[in-house]
């Protein structure tokens, strides 16, 4: 599907505006970024970067786009002409996939023509939006698990069917390790996982019967559904009569039994315990039925026997928080080879923005390799770390702090160079990997789910002082 006219159409309205008013070609600067972490985290973690360069990659209009174009009746044919030969020329610069990221720090940065860099504002949005929002849900769960294996199940329930494709693979590299969308595992390589539904079980004449069925078919993977009927009265009995007489004489171990209801911490204490008497201690306790990572943290503290977990609409949908956030904002625009700064005023303080053509740096201790803080400076200035460097709070400067001993790494990486993609997206095992080196990267006290840590965000002097000398004029107006 061609997805250039999946935008809001105010971009293509001020893209006319533009192109009368001469502007087509001036260079501006937008930066993407988000005001808040979903659920009140400590944190989020990137997301979409591969899809946003596919996007980028087949950006351009067909004559089927700008027939209908046409049809509106609204833009002129000197814009259309230049629809016609539209080529994406601009700088963009990403934050890896997997990485942990912070309020009010550019994630994206898009340098180029004003057409083209406000165009891809929507779909950048939706992309990262989406994805970070999965991925950071995803990871919260996997974090309440405390090491069992977490699968995503949540591809019914999800909003669409991109929602579903795309959500597996957010939630991927958000830490499960699986996925019942069979089309992520084709498209992705997102494991996928799956046993039966309840409809398996009431099919057949009796549950003993469904059971056997299933294990003949698949003996070497064989974990069955227990709770269609009585968990502990039919469902874990049958299970052990079907361990017994058929996998057993074949030499082989059932892999688990699933509970997709009832009280999940009672239930699955005596599943256990019937399973150890009946010499299957080895298999795996997996559970499901409406789950997050608030349900998981008590059910774990209250001793329930669980080894693996399947979520699904609360992870799917990020159903405690479905929407991440993100913004798209002008930060600067050159002028006879000079960077004018730009700056959105508000009297909603959080939505006042950061001007600039800017760099994020990220301050690592070298004694512990845990990060120290976040520092957006201007795109020329470099963060020196063989030397101490003050970072200071930009609304309470009275706040500051002298770090030594570190390491500074910038965030944003070069993903096109006037329109041609420079970045090689790894695969996506290797950013889930790189997401959990990340986080650990993070202190305990910012990973927390309840009043987490403030993971300082800061802005150089040279940022902040030009910054308030904007808002010192605008307050003047």
């Amino acid at each position: 599907m061609n997805y250039t006219l999946l935008t809001d159409f105010y971009e293509i309205t001020m893209a006319n505006g533009y192109l009368k008013n001469n502007m087509q070609n001036e260079i501006a600067y937008f930066d993407l970024f988000f005001r808040r972490v979903p659920d009140n985290g400590g944190f989020a973690v990137m997301a979409g970067v591969e899809q946003v360069i596919e996007y980028i990659k087949e950006l351009e209009f067909s004559d089927e786009d700008i027939e209908f174009l046409r049809s509106k009746n609204m833009f002129c044919e000197e814009f259309l002409d230049y629809l016609k030969s539209f080529r994406f020329e601009c700088d963009v610069w990403a934050v890896p996939e997997g990485t942990p990221v912070f309020p009010n720090e550019p994630v994206i940065t898009v340098r180029g023509p004003l057409i083209q860099a406000q165009f891809i504002e929507t779909m950048l949005l939706l992309i990262i939006n989406h994805q970070s929002l999965i991925a950071t849900k995803a990871n919260r769960i996997v974090r309440a698990a405390e090491g069992r294996t977490v699968m995503e199940f949540g591809s019914r329930r999800a909003q669409g069917a991109s929602g579903a494709i795309y959500g597996a693979r957010a939630a991927y590299i958000g830490g499960v390790s699986g996925t019942a969308c069979t089309i992520s595992d084709k498209m992705f390589g997102v494991p996928a996982l799956g046993t039966m539904a309840h409809s398996w079980i009431q099919s057949f004449d009796s549950e003993y019967e469904a059971f056997k069925a299933y294990a003949l078919a698949y003996p070497d993977s064989c974990t069955l559904l227990i709770d269609t009927y009585n968990v502990l009265k039919s469902g874990v009995p049958n299970a052990i009569r079907v361990f017994d007489e058929v996998l057993k004489p074949m030499g082989k171990r059932p892999k688990g039994v699933r509970i997709d209801s009832g009280d999940i911490t009672y239930l699955s204490g005596k599943t256990r315990e019937m399973l150890d008497n009946a010499g299957y201690s080895d298999v795996k306790i997996v559970v499901s039925n409406s789950l997050d990572e608030h349900i998981i943290r008590d059910i774990l503290k209250q001793g329930a026997a669980v080894d693996l977990f399947g979520v699904g609409e609360r992870l799917i949908t990020s159903r405690s928080e479905p929407v991440f956030g993100g913004v798209y904002k002008l930060v600067a625009m050159e002028k006879d080879g000079d960077i004018i700064p730009k700056i959105k005023v508000s009297e909603n303080v959080a939505k006042i923005t950061n001007p600039c053509f800017k760099k994020v740096y990220r301050l690592f201790a070298k004694d512990t390799g845990k990060a120290i803080a976040d520092v957006i400076t201007l795109a020329e200035e470099k963060i020196d770390d063989s030397r101490d460097y003050e970072i200071f709070d930009p609304e309470h400067t009275w706040k500051r702090k002298l770090v030594y001993d570190f390491e500074a790494v910038e965030l944003l990486v070069p993903i096109f160079q006037k329109g041609k993609c420079v970045y090689t997206s790894p695969e996506l095992s290797q950013i889930r990997e790189y997401c959990k080196e990340q986080i650990n990267t993070i202190w305990d006290e910012v990973k927390r789910f309840e009043n987490p840590h403030r993971y300082y965000v800061d802005l150089s002097e040279k940022l902040w002082n030009i910054k308030y000398k904007l808002l010192s004029e605008y307050r003047d107006l």
